[in-house]
């Protein structure tokens, strides 16, 4: 795709993109974006169109119909798919295995690692600055001590998720 190509589809591309948009639910960007990624394609396999103007203005109403086609299709949750609320006990349950299994295996970590973790984990949503206060060591540090206490948490809960 050559520059001078795209500078002189830029200004079309954004007038019937905005043209269309709102008949199509779509945002005008999005709109946009993906006529230029089927230009891409096209490129890619065809080569440039015969009549650069004609093909933009067909590709732009066939992305606003592909896009009217989405939004009829999709239909929004009637409650929030994450609502704790509506979760089934088995969920509950499972969920809480999972928190005690990661506490264990917090515990089991070496050094630091096992009060850094729980600082982090804690429910009270602790900043950098509380928990380098709390275990006596410079905030800047923190975050390559997080990285090292992972790294071991991972290696350790490794065996662990493969057997399952």
């Amino acid at each position: 795709m050559t520059p001078d190509l795209v500078a002189s589809l830029r200004p079309l591309l954004a007038a019937e993109a905005s043209a269309e948009a709102h008949a199509s639910g779509a945002e005008p960007g999005d709109l946009e974006q993906a006529v230029w990624l089927r230009l891409l394609e096209r490129l890619a396999t065809e080569g440039p169109p015969r009549d650069p103007y004609g093909w933009l203005r067909a590709a732009v109403r066939a992305e606003a119909r592909r896009a009217r086609r989405t939004r009829r299709a999709e239909r929004p949750y009637a409650t929030e798919p994450a609502d704790a609320a509506e979760r089934e006990p088995e969920q509950l349950v499972l969920a809480a295995a999972r928190r005690r299994a990661l506490r264990t295996a917090v515990r089991r970590l070496p050094g630091r690692c096992p009060l850094l973790l729980e600082a982090l984990l804690s429910p009270d949503d602790l900043t950098y600055r509380e928990i380098a206060g709390e275990l006596g060591i410079s905030q800047g540090s923190l975050g390559p001590e997080r990285s090292r206490c992972l790294g071991c948490l991972r290696r350790l809960l490794t065996p662990e998720v493969a057997v399952r």
